[in-house]
């Protein structure tokens, strides 16, 4: 905003693909507030979480404070030599490896990752879908992926931090004893503010998950939101179907425009332009914040507007990007 005193305000943030559908959460009563959560109250959560994942045991479940602290505890988890991460990816997990001194090594190719998944001591990791190109691997081929490692004494971790839209989870086949998943609720609910994540594993490697968090990782009102949202099946349901029809929306706003894009996650979309920060640029004119990549400088990153006023303004950014003799569009196909 500093940058761009003459863009019309608000903003809207379209950089992180978090869903624009929050939950309608009850606020808990503020009296929860002046004590310590209870240990009912937790396994209420963990139960919570197993109906909404999938899961025969809650004692598979473990919560957290959001997702990127189970990624940070993962290096102090599970035993590991090297690391293969199937990318490029979110750059949380090699940052979470390399600051505990693993070396992290990243794949473009699902069968570079089932041939590292062949070398004992390794560490294979997977965001499904994959952000930020929502590139989406069947639960199938993850599933087969998981069996060798478990032959080959080695690990799979699959980051499920959009999958509540996507529908191919490998939740529901733990306990398996090398597959760790990970789910984040903020994403899915639209209320990242409240810091709530989850790590799901076999019942021995959740138990060690919880110990090395310790007691109370997650507060009141986490427990609140996680215990009314995860059991609210309808609300998902359509908010699964507001995602998909938006997405599609987007998509077509996108090729009116000829802009190339990829991706199969519902809640945003990778936009490939040999220029994206040209276009970053030119969407902050407009009040719209997207994501670019330093290290990927021909991707953006779309998230989903929340309201008729934020559509309203990116179609008008679009249509002035395609107008733009200074702004060359990649033609489909291109």
């Amino acid at each position: 905003m500093a940058h761009f005193p003459g863009a019309p305000r608000p903003y809207y943030d379209l950089s992180t693909g978090i869903s624009p559908y929050a939950y309608p959460l009850r606020m808990p009563d503020p009296a929860v507030l002046a004590r310590l959560p209870e240990e009912d109250e937790e396994a209420d959560l963990q139960a919570a979480a197993a109906f909404a994942y999938g899961l025969s045991n809650p004692d598979m479940v473990v919560a957290g404070a959001g997702s990127q602290s189970l990624i940070a505890l993962l290096p102090r988890l599970l035993p590991a030599q090297r690391v293969c991460l199937l990318g490029p990816t979110y750059s949380g997990h090699a940052q979470a490896w390399r600051l505990q001194g693993v070396p992290v090594q990243q794949v473009t190719d699902p069968a570079a990752l089932e041939q590292a998944a062949t070398q004992p001591g390794t560490v294979c990791v997977v965001c499904n879908p994959n952000n930020p190109d929502g590139r989406l691997l069947s639960a199938d081929w993850l599933h087969t992926l998981a069996n060798t490692c478990a032959a080959h004494g080695t690990i799979l971790i699959v980051d499920e931090a959009f999958a509540d839209f996507e529908q191919q989870s490998v939740a529901p086949l733990l306990p398996h004893p090398v597959l760790v998943v990970l789910r984040s609720f903020g994403k899915t609910y639209g209320l990242p503010g409240v810091r709530l994540g989850f790590l799901l594993a076999s019942p021995e490697t959740a138990a060690q998950a919880r110990a090395v968090l310790g007691s109370w990782p997650v507060g009141s009102l986490g427990l609140a939101a996680g215990r009314q949202a995860l059991r609210d099946t309808a609300w998902l349901r359509t908010a699964r179907t507001q995602a998909r029809v938006a997405h599609t929306r987007l998509t077509n706003l996108l090729d009116a425009t000829g802009l190339r894009h990829t991706g199969q996650a519902s809640l945003f979309t990778l936009v490939l332009h040999p220029d994206a920060p040209s276009l970053w640029r030119h969407f902050c004119t407009y009040g719209l914040v997207t994501r670019i990549f330093a290290d990927q400088p021909g991707r953006l990153r779309l998230g989903l507007p929340a309201t008729d006023a934020a559509w309203s303004r990116l179609e008008t950014a679009l249509q002035a990007w395609a107008a733009s003799p200074k702004s060359p569009v990649s033609q489909p196909g291109s």
